[in-house]
């Protein structure tokens, strides 16, 4: 008898067995492969659930097993090598099949609707039809108009139809009567031709030679070039390699903002059919791109995190471009690294997979000095550019207007004279981060969070940046009732008030998540921006994720401090990253740009070694102090956090997780725990958490199945647990 193996979407880390539906025939079962999707019933709900395996059993229990409801599927959805590579990712992320392999599906086709193919709704004769005469139906006219044009032509789109004057009606009259049946017209193929591309200097030059040599074969290659150095046109050559070969490519980039920029430079050099896949993209357009990837219509794929899991078949190159940015690890749920399972699914379709960064995450120079990765470097920026002048403006004892020292004023306003454009960098939205009674001290904090709350003024409230509360400024301090509030610190909106006011008339562009909500806010500021008409930048990270804007000269970085101190140990490691990449939006294009940073703390080490060394350097120095240190990437993390109602309840709950695993852990792993996490009360809850560091990779995955396997059979009541494999945040 079979059995259908299946993935459903639970928190239960588990495969369910399911007897076929009972009506289903031997030649329907015989359609059913892995890869489909069945309805079946699941406690007191029904679900889709995705076939993993069909095994045959000769003695089955079926007063124990239940059957599915319906087939949705007449073929797989989803390939083998897809289905593998969810079952690696729940495996070593330790997260339930189901939920991994729902994941890789779009909402429609997880509610359990049905499949649709791309393409017009249109008609072609029956077998029936097929067989009758010229001029047969002659007594119905129109009936026989349909017939004679399909006999003419093998299929037809309704729209035809009906420009011809054939309705619906007359062709539902004809599969009532079985002479035609309706079906899907795919569109027509698109011949793919690429444009010239720019003339490649000799960094280029040998690093595509060299990577366009491991086209067919898994190879890892880092691509490790300072802005501006022309590391986009190195993809384009490559792509342009692959399509010639009739190869998918994906192209994974770390900000939907970064979408609209790519997507134009990739049209305007290739005649061929590019896809976007993200979380912006209405639910019918993520369909139509999911299809189009599963179909082999898509030639390239440009999409964030989660586009890792698009169904490419004839995949034979992927790009992780900023392979550094933190934005490739999601952060809940599934916690996974698609970086990461870029690599695995270059290993499984064996093609070449590029990480390309200015600056490049310590995981892979480590993989480059262990000779896992081949190291491409362009130490040059393009079309002779040169990098940008950095310095410092020591901020002690000067006098502050909105944060702005006179001396960075002086370089906007002198910028802004000489007809160029200034990016201002400030890592804080909203008007203030602090709002302080100065008759008793109160501070507005979170009612939820172990947070302050910013003050958000145009919009009349103070709001939680961590779990999005808020609530109405206050008119009076709530304790003692006095009026004499104040705002502490700097955010991008009281920046944006003085610096309209200090620079009346011109141009000034905000850009953080308050501002830029509107679905093509950044692609229209792109385009804006490249007129290099003299004008403001301020903004948070979300400038520094690859955005090219040719005309800005000056960039500023308002309080470099904030990025100083931090008691994470990757937090020397991001600052540099986050300077540099700041850093290098200025002096792309022209004369070269200059680079100012406020800061109380000119002589601090970290800052001298980022104004005096370039980041290669300074990266390779902070990598042999991990080293030295035992710390990743020398050696694996995880970590098993709790969320509650109260901090004994998570904290009891790991406690008794460590008496039970501890034993049956491998000898290098070590466990720290529990404690609090670096943020204790999130959301209403406290966070207790469980460290595991393990001298290996393999030490680290069999000591998180153990701790994995204890947690599960642990009473959970009141609390939540999760587990994150190669966390980036957490210590």
């Amino acid at each position: 008898m079979s059995i259908f193996r299946l993935a459903i979407p639970s928190p239960l880390r588990a495969q369910f067995d399911y007897l076929p539906p009972a009506d289903l025939t031997p030649e329907e079962l015989s359609r059913v492969k892995p890869g489909c999707r069945v309805r079946v019933p699941f406690g007191r709900r029904e679900v889709t659930g995705y076939v993993l395996a069909i095994e045959e059993k000769t003695e089955v229990p079926a007063n124990k097993i239940r059957a599915a409801l319906q087939i949705l599927d007449d073929f797989p959805l989803m390939s083998t090598q897809m289905i593998e590579i969810c079952l690696w990712a729940a495996n070593y992320y330790h997260h339930p099949i189901g939920e991994v392999m729902a994941s890789a599906f779009p909402a429609t086709l997880r509610s359990g609707k049905a499949h649709k193919p791309l393409g017009a709704p249109g008609w072609r004769l029956s077998t029936q039809g097929k067989g009758l005469p010229e001029g047969a139906l002659a007594r119905s006219p129109k009936q026989a108009q349909a017939l004679a044009a399909l006999q003419k032509t093998a299929q037809i789109d309704t729209v035809t139809l009906t420009g011809e004057g054939i309705s619906s009606t007359v062709m539902r009259s004809l599969l009532t009567k079985d002479l035609v049946e309706q079906c899907t017209l795919k569109p027509p193929t698109r011949k793919v031709k690429s444009h010239s591309g720019l003339t490649l200097n000799t960094e280029q030059s040998i690093a595509v030679t060299a990577i366009q040599a491991t086209l067919g074969g898994f190879h890892c290659h880092l691509l490790e070039g300072v802005t501006g150095s022309g590391k986009t046109e190195v993809y384009l050559q490559l792509i342009a390699r692959a399509l010639e070969q009739n190869m998918q490519i994906l192209v994974l980039i770390p900000e939907i903002g970064l979408t609209p920029q790519t997507s134009r430079r990739f049209e305007e050099r290739f005649q061929a059919n590019i896809i976007n896949l993200h979380s912006g993209l209405s639910e019918g357009e993520r369909y139509k791109g999911w299809e189009a990837a599963r179909d082999g219509s898509a030639h390239i794929v440009i999409g964030t995190r989660s586009s890792v899991f698009a169904p490419l078949d004839k995949l034979g190159l992927i790009i992780v471009d900023e392979e550094h940015d933190s934005s490739y690890k999601q952060q809940d749920g599934f916690r996974y690294s698609a970086r990461d399972i870029a690599v695995k699914r270059a290993q499984q379709a064996q093609c070449p997979v590029l990480l390309g960064s200015a600056t490049p995450s310590l995981e892979s120079i480590y993989n480059v000095q262990l000779g896992r990765y081949h190291h491409h470097l362009l130490a040059q920026r393009a079309g002779g550019a040169q990098l940008p002048k950095v310095a410092t403006i020591d901020i002690r004892k000067q006098a502050l207007t909105a944060g702005f020292s006179a001396a960075l004023l002086d370089a906007v306003a002198d910028t802004l004279n000489r007809g160029k454009q200034v990016l201002l960098f400030l890592n804080r939205r909203g008007f203030a981060p602090t709002l302080q009674c100065h008759d008793c001290g109160w501070l507005a904090e979170c009612r939820n969070c172990d947070a302050r709350l910013t003050v958000h003024r145009r919009q009349g409230i103070l709001r939680c940046h961590h779990c999005t509360a808020s609530v109405k400024m206050p008119g009076a301090c709530p304790d003692c009732h006095g009026r004499a509030l104040l705002t502490s610190g700097l955010g991008t909106q009281q920046a944006d008030e003085f610096l309209r006011a200090h620079f009346p008339g011109v141009p000034l562009h905000r850009v953080d998540s308050d501002s830029m909500r509107a679905k093509d806010a950044m692609s229209n500021l792109v385009t804006q921006m490249q007129n290099a008409d003299p004008c403001i930048l301020l903004g948070t990270q979300m400038l520094t994720k690859g955005h090219h804007f040719p005309g800005v000269n000056l960039v500023a970085i308002i309080d470099a401090d904030a990025a100083l101190f931090s008691t994470d140990f990757r937090g020397e490691e991001r600052m540099a990253q986050l300077l540099t990449q700041v850093a290098g939006r200025a002096g792309r294009e022209g004369e070269p740009g200059k680079v100012l940073l406020q800061t109380h703390y000119p002589d601090h080490p970290t800052l001298q070694s980022i104004l005096t060394k370039t980041y290669a350097d300074h990266a390779r120095s902070i990598l042999a102090d991990r080293l030295a240190l035992g710390m990743p990437p020398a050696s694996s993390m995880a970590l098993i956090r709790t969320d509650a109602k109260d901090a004994a309840t998570g904290e009891l709950f790991l406690e008794r997780l460590r008496e039970q695993s501890a034993a049956n852990l491998p000898a290098s792993t070590r466990l720290i725990g529990p404690l609090p996490a670096p943020m204790q009360r999130r959301a209403g809850l406290f966070r207790s958490q469980l460290l595991l560091m393990a001298n290996s990779r393999q030490d680290a995955q069999l000591a998180a199945r153990t701790l994995v396997t204890s947690a599960d059979k642990l009473p959970a009541r009141g609390l939540k647990w999760t587990i994150d494999i190669d966390p980036l945040d957490g210590m």
